[in-house]
């Protein structure tokens, strides 16, 4: 493994003002692409109303729907592949400029775009077509933020800066949601259905533009200016390394992506769907305590990243695991009998779903920098396809055999990131 270049190695020196603007840039425009990213699915009733034909049966309608929702995550490793390859010959910041870019264009389009009353079948077509560029462009936006922020700041605070990029990240979630319910109470239902529904898309198309300008300010990160001058860049296909000479990074790497997306997917995203169906609470009521799940998921995420500069990845895994493990047991399982509980352990469930923002911090690490974004970028997005993609599957088959199929779900992938952890720890990781 190639060693970190020497003058990045700053051991000593504290965070500085310059150290916070591209944090808080980089957060700022994840948080956007984020919420560009997922906006689609607070409005997939509408848009599938609009985009397929009326006579359609509803069933088939939603599935072509959340078809063309899915496809945005099925793009993500090919794009994410593909820029992770040029962020590692031409430049980290490149990249993550064009990644924004190319979410912000697709969002602005799809606020703008016919309907199928007026353009027939074209209007699913282009509809597809720019959830396609958007899955290539988040694939991207990720990996690309967290080799960037990683590479910006001293060593010893790569975990605070990673877990503050993914607080970011997640807050994009919370936005998202917080527009969708701003619309819906603005506006009536034939208003949304009529030109409302348009309103967040050219709004994400908008933020994002600005926030393809602001990273204008950022500089290219101390460690790639390094390694170009002294002409150390990877001599061959970047992946081709990966896959030949860090095969235990990958398997690590994407063990760690399975337990961020069951934590996001399953706790944040799903729930507020099972707390309607299963414990029924008003979508209302369901949406506030989601709210305030992903603000605490905020700040466990920076606060678990801070965590494991100051006592390493492993007891930072093993000890959040467990904690979410409980919770999210307790959750699921006192619902029926105690709904009063609904806020507090929800709450707290989404802080201890903040143990995710270990998971870039040891990703960060486990790959040299000439491949480094590579690296990440394959493991990353190759396993939140595969896993993102069959988590809300697997769920609810559980779920069919009992209402406690989240919490089963949950607590498997707590046991593997604590053994995972564990693993780290003996290594004094």
């Amino acid at each position: 493994m190639s060693s970190v270049p020497a003058s990045s190695a700053q051991p000593s020196r504290p965070l500085t003002r310059n150290d916070y603007k591209t944090l808080s840039l980089s957060a700022l425009g994840g948080a956007l692409e984020f919420y560009d990213f997922i906006i689609f699915v607070f409005f997939a009733t509408v848009v599938g109303k609009l985009f397929f034909p009326a006579d359609m049966p509803e069933w088939l309608r939603m599935m072509q729907t959340f078809g063309i929702f899915a496809a945005g995550y099925l793009a993500r490793p090919l794009g994410g592949i593909i820029m992770a390859h040029f962020g590692d010959l031409l430049g980290r910041k490149k990249m993550f400029t064009l990644s924004i870019f190319m979410m912000a264009v697709p969002t602005l389009i799809m606020g703008l775009l016919p309907t199928y009353a007026q353009i027939g079948l074209w209007a699913p077509i282009l509809l597809l077509l720019m959830r396609v560029i958007q899955g290539a462009a988040i694939g991207g936006e990720v990996p690309g933020a967290w080799v960037f922020v990683s590479e910006h700041v001293p060593p010893r605070h790569i975990g605070y800066a990673c877990g503050t990029l993914t607080s970011g990240l997640t807050a994009g979630i919370l936005l998202g949601s917080l527009v969708a319910t701003a619309i819906n109470t603005l506006y009536s239902p034939e208003q949304v259905s009529d030109y409302a529904w348009r309103i967040p898309f050219l709004l994400g198309g908008v933020f994002g533009l600005l926030s393809v300008y602001l990273r204008r300010w950022l500089h290219e990160t101390p460690i790639f200016a390094e390694m170009q001058q002294r002409k150390t860049l990877a001599a061959e296909l970047p992946l081709r390394a990966v896959l030949r000479d860090h095969r235990g990074a990958i398997v690590l790497s994407m063990l760690l992506t399975w337990l961020l997306s069951a934590g996001v997917v399953v706790v944040i995203l799903m729930t507020p769907t099972v707390l309607q169906t299963v414990y029924h609470f008003s979508p209302t009521v369901a949406l506030q305590a989601n709210s305030m799940a992903i603000v605490a998921l905020s700040l466990g995420c920076i606060a678990s990243g801070a965590l494991a500069d100051r006592f390493g990845a492993g007891r930072v895994l093993v000890s959040g695991c467990l904690l979410l493990l409980a919770t999210s047991w307790t959750l699921y399982h006192s619902l029926l009998d105690h709904p009063n509980w609904l806020f507090p352990l929800y709450t707290l469930t989404g802080l201890f779903v903040g143990v995710i923002g270990v998971v870039p911090y040891v990703m960060v690490k486990a790959f040299p920098p000439v491949v480094r974004f590579s690296g990440l970028s394959f493991s990353y997005n190759v396993a939140y396809a595969v896993f993102g993609g069959l988590t809300p599957l697997a769920v609810s088959l559980l779920m069919k055999e009992s209402p406690m199929g989240p919490a089963y779900y949950v607590a498997v992938l707590c046991v593997m990131g604590t053994l995972v952890g564990g693993y780290l720890w003996k290594r004094g990781r």
